[in-house]
């Protein structure tokens, strides 16, 4: 590469050809490929995790806070359906940042959407092993057996082929949402409010809300889990056919599905027997719903297995968001760039998806073993509070360079216009900066949360002292550098 150019506080180098053919996608997705990467990667929030926010917030503190979480969704996907458009490259957040905020606003953006998208997966696996022991009734020391083996499984699948991953991916989120289907008509019969409210409220309290005001907040993180990951569809722009059509369409069909099937699974699966109580603490809450419907024979058996494939649906998807966040991170120089190698033939980007894979596996294990640190608590629970850390700071930056893309970028092509406009994106912002302050507030999560905040500050360090010098020109940076420029910005 040729001698480094300064660009503000940062240093670029010209590529030259070799550099991006060795890091070449493919186009394969059109909009119901992108409607399925959309649902498919959220589908696991109504099979696990989402459960957890009744045991902190109760069955009205966990719906009062899906209710805000859902505001701040919908101004969150409409701000991205116009940006992602408008600047439709693989970066998908991080070029958002960049192009809005320049390297240092791309980089923090990015570096949140990366601790989201990597531990993620790890959350997801946790609830594949979970359903996984209890249809074949090992114990809790094979988990981390069946986390390995889910990982080697679908990070292998997502190095096959873009074209095998979106085609399983939009098979596997129709047999989920099947799945679910089966749950609320089966479900809908036995529902009472009794079970709904079966948690025993502190003192002072009613069974509504039996942890008070406060289990709303509580319960924030785990009403995000019923849509976390809607906003990775932006990173399949550089292997979709027609972004500037096909992408708000994703992006929206996405967020209608998930919208309805949250309300309906957190009413049907909480007030079901056993109840509220029992589902908060499960691993595995709609085997529990299914031994309530069918008894406790084969068929239930059956039907939790086939119900994985909510699980599997989610975890193959999100491999793929977090193989593309490393992959446009390490092409332009922010993340070393050996990570964003592409196989030779299938043009993937298998690096990256290895590197992810390894990090999050880690992580899980870590956490597994650290009963002395986190108790009884469980893994799932610790390691969703600690992508959702990613998620929201992701998401408030995110609106931030919404803002203003809009106040300083108004010649930009924009083949979709959000309708929420700037009020929309304020909306999210505010409700995810909340969210971010009230995940310090649990003390069962906080170290786990604590822990990603160091992650987040070793990054930043890393770009201040390596990764600012080692800067490439990729599409992203090309892109944004171009229009701040012609915009008499700081580029």
């Amino acid at each position: 590469m040729p001698d480094k150019n300064a660009v503000g506080n940062v240093e670029y180098e010209q590529a030259d050809d070799e550099y991006f053919e060795k890091r070449q996608l493919k186009r394969h997705a059109r909009v119901w490929s992108l409607w399925a990467l959309g649902v498919g990667a959220v589908i696991s929030g109504d099979f696990f995790g989402w459960n957890f926010g009744l045991a902190a917030g109760g069955f009205g503190g966990l719906l009062i806070a899906t209710g805000i979480i859902t505001i701040m969704y919908l101004g969150l996907c409409y701000s991205i359906a116009e940006m992602s458009p408008a600047l439709p490259h693989t970066g998908g957040a991080y070029s958002f940042g960049r192009s809005a905020m320049g390297p240092w606003g791309g980089f923090i953006t990015g570096l949140g959407e990366n601790i989201e998208y990597v531990l993620t997966p790890a959350v997801i696996v946790v609830g594949i092993g979970g359903y996984l022991g209890a249809i074949f009734e090992t114990p809790d020391s094979f988990d981390p057996i069946w986390w390995a083996l889910a990982y080697a499984a679908f990070v292998g699948l997502n190095i096959w082929g873009v074209e095998v991953t979106f085609k399983f991916a939009l098979a596997i989120t129709f047999v989920a949402l099947a799945i679910l289907g089966v749950f609320y008509i089966g479900a809908a019969s036995h529902f009472s409010w009794e079970m709904a409210m079966n948690i025993e409220p502190d003192p002072g309290h009613s069974r509504f809300l039996p942890r008070g005001i406060l289990g709303i907040a509580w319960a924030l993180p785990f009403a995000i889990w019923f849509y976390l990951a809607i906003e990775e569809l932006p990173l399949a722009a550089e292997e979709s056919h027609d972004p500037k059509r096909d992408m708000p369409k994703g992006i929206l069909y996405g967020l209608t599905t998930l919208i309805l099937c949250a309300f309906l699974t957190l009413f049907l699966n909480a007030g079901i027997a056993p109840g509220a109580a029992a589902v908060g603490a499960s691993d595995e809450p709609l085997f529990l719903a299914f031994e309530t419907i069918f008894g406790g024979g084969i068929g239930t058996r059956l039907f939790s297995l086939i119900a994985v494939a909510g699980l599997i649906a989610s975890f193959h998807t999100i491999i793929y968001a977090y193989g593309r966040n490393i992959y446009s991170l390490s092409r332009a120089g922010y993340f070393p760039r050996w990570m964003s190698l592409t196989h030779a033939t299938r043009r993937t980007p298998v690096v990256a998806l290895i590197v992810g894979a390894l990090l999050g596996y880690v992580v899980a294990l870590l956490i597994h073993f650290s009963e002395a640190i986190f108790g009884s608590v469980p893994v799932g629970a610790v390691l969703l509070n600690m992508a959702v850390f990613g998620a929201v700071i992701s998401y408030c930056l995110q609106m931030i360079a919404f803002i203003l893309l809009r106040k300083n970028l108004p010649e930009i092509e924009r083949p979709f216009r959000s309708p929420l406009g700037t009020a929309g994106a304020w909306t999210a912002l505010v409700i995810s900066a909340l969210t971010l302050v009230f995940l310090f507030a649990n003390p069962d999560y906080r170290v786990g949360v604590w822990g990603c905040a160091v992650w987040y500050g070793l990054g930043l360090l890393y770009f201040g002292f390596v990764g600012r010098h080692r800067l490439v020109y990729s599409p992203e940076e090309d892109f944004a550098v171009k229009q701040r420029r012609a915009a008499g910005l700081d580029v």
